[in-house]
């Protein structure tokens, strides 16, 4: 995993280091990454600030091509000048072979997906279409059989339509869009990762017939329910980062889940996790939780990574059952007993990394916060964002 933690929102920060230590430098990361999950995309997954929808943050640059979708999602101004688009056409496929098998045509200014005269190409398995302008969609109907990944991230799509036939699908993006309805996917029985960072849906919904679905990306919207997720049996990866969740509740059915994203909602407390005994990753940063409960994770013992940073939390308590933990980000809480450190987290042989910065164990003496924390936890090779000399 230990990549996973990737530009977590308050990590990567520096820490102030001893001359005992190595030089500050950024923490360890990889993910089932974005990269990961979009591993063919020739353009990399983020918005203007860094953002790739999980609240990451690579050190890596890209421009919305569609900002108002971010600043100002129902913004429109008819005494504006007309956009400079170029409509697609043959020439920009002069160089792909008629059987090729992927295309990837990125930040052209396509608007019209007709114009491609794309039912020539009738091998093709993979097409990636991010940041242009395209509004609707109309492919081949001689793809249905074949297309395996279709890319639409950083469009102004506002409706589902014209993937009906798609029924090849394994991979499907519609992260930054308009789109404020979950519709018209269901019929992919194949499909395994589902993307839909940054759109306008309110509500998680129609998902029946996804039963292969192992990712779903929904960070970034207006959800205020976990809800309807019941026939996502083999769902592993769950992201709601950003969103308006008060409740982490309704997720029973997902018992293979092993990653919970749910960062940057309105949460006050982890209760809800009892069913995910396969639970490994949880992020639960920038919310308004105040404590760990004897129940919290009473039966999550396999979790690696927990982030409850940017929280309210005093006292760090009820993880010690925690033996598989080899991350723990707890920065901007308010822990200030290292003796609690110490009795929670010195037995996790496979503990590397904790954050503890910005809370009164850190604050309240600067000086001697990294020594302490290497005397409660001579094990971690990391203490916030610096490196620790072996």
């Amino acid at each position: 995993m230990a990549d996973q933690a990737e530009g977590k929102d308050q990590a990567l920060e520096t820490n102030g280091g001893h001359e005992e230590d190595q030089e500050p430098q950024h923490a360890h990361i990889e993910l089932p990454s974005t990269d990961a999950s979009h591993s063919h995309s020739s353009a990399p997954l983020v918005s203007s600030s860094g953002w790739d929808g999980k609240l990451r943050m690579p050190p890596r640059h890209a421009v919305l091509t569609n900002p108002d979708i971010l600043s100002d999602p129902e913004y429109s101004d008819p005494e504006a000048p007309p956009v400079d688009e170029i409509e697609a056409d043959e020439d920009l496929l002069d160089d792909y072979p008629p059987d090729t098998e992927d295309i990837d045509l990125v930040h052209l200014r396509i608007s019209s997906i007709q114009a491609l005269k794309l039912e020539r190409f009738t091998n093709l398995k993979r097409i990636c279409l991010r940041q242009n302008a395209i509004t609707s969609i109309s492919l081949p109907a001689n793809w249905g059989e074949k297309l395996e990944e279709l890319d639409l991230y950083d469009n102004l799509i506002s409706s589902i339509k014209g993937i009906e036939n798609l029924t090849n699908l394994t991979n499907l993006d519609f992260s930054f869009n308009k789109i404020k309805h979950i519709k018209h996917v269901n019929h992919l029985h194949k499909l395994t990762q589902l993307y839909f960072v940054q759109n306008r849906i309110s509500r998680i919904e129609i998902l029946e017939g996804l039963e292969n679905l192992t990712t779903i990306e929904l960070g970034a919207n207006r959800i205020r329910e976990i809800e309807n997720l019941e026939p996502l049996h083999q769902l592993q990866e769950l992201w709601l980062g950003k969103n308006k969740i008060t409740e982490i509740k309704n997720l029973s059915a997902l018992t293979n889940l092993r990653l919970l994203d749910i960062k940057s909602n309105r949460l006050t407390s982890i209760d809800g996790l009892e069913d995910l005994t396969n639970l490994e990753e949880l992020y639960a940063s920038h919310n308004a939780i105040t404590e760990i409960t004897p129940s919290t994770f009473a039966n999550n013992s396999k979790l690696r990574v927990l982030d409850i940073s940017n929280n309210q939390i005093s006292r760090l308590a009820n993880i010690s059952h925690l033996k598989d933990l080899e991350e723990m980000w707890a920065s901007s809480n308010k822990l200030a007993d290292f003796r609690e450190v110490e009795r929670e987290l010195a037995d996790k042989e496979n503990l590397e990394t904790v954050y503890f910065e910005m809370n009164p164990l850190q604050l309240s003496a600067p000086a001697v916060y990294r020594n302490k924390v290497r005397l409660a936890l001579p094990q971690v090779k990391q203490i916030d964002a610096t490196f620790v000399r072996v």
